[in-house]
């Protein structure tokens, strides 16, 4: 059975694209802001979070607390456009297994999600 993969982006065209970057190798499940990927945690089988930490109304850092608070452990990788370091920092404080900075190169992404599901790519 292939592993799940939550990604949680609020911009459309990256939703996409890293879904056509993944969906040969994982079942890739979408949600477009922080309530829909609660809800998709709380109610499906997940086996990894990807998570944009810049998101209008509750921010990936505030998803990810939140998801703490029902006592969800799911391995996270956090995407960001901006590097900021203090958003890195605050990603890894609160368990972060990994961040990718974007755009990201495909081979990158595959492989860095590989390492966090224990399968190397």
């Amino acid at each position: 059975m292939q592993k799940r993969i939550l990604v949680v982006d609020d911009d459309a065209l990256n939703l996409r694209r890293t879904q056509m970057i993944l969906e040969k190798h994982y079942d890739v499940v979408l949600a477009e802001s922080g309530e829909q990927a609660i809800g998709k945690v709380i109610h499906e089988d997940i086996d990894l979070i990807l998570l944009d930490i810049a998101m209008p109304e509750m921010d990936g850092l505030e998803t990810y607390k939140r998801m703490k608070n029902y006592s969800v452990d799911i391995p996270v990788i956090f995407l960001t456009a901006s590097g900021y370091e203090d958003d890195v920092i605050s990603a890894i404080r609160l368990g972060a297994v990994n961040y990718l900075k974007k755009p990201f190169l495909p081979q990158e992404l595959l492989r860095r999600v590989g390492i966090a599901l224990g399968q190397e790519k």
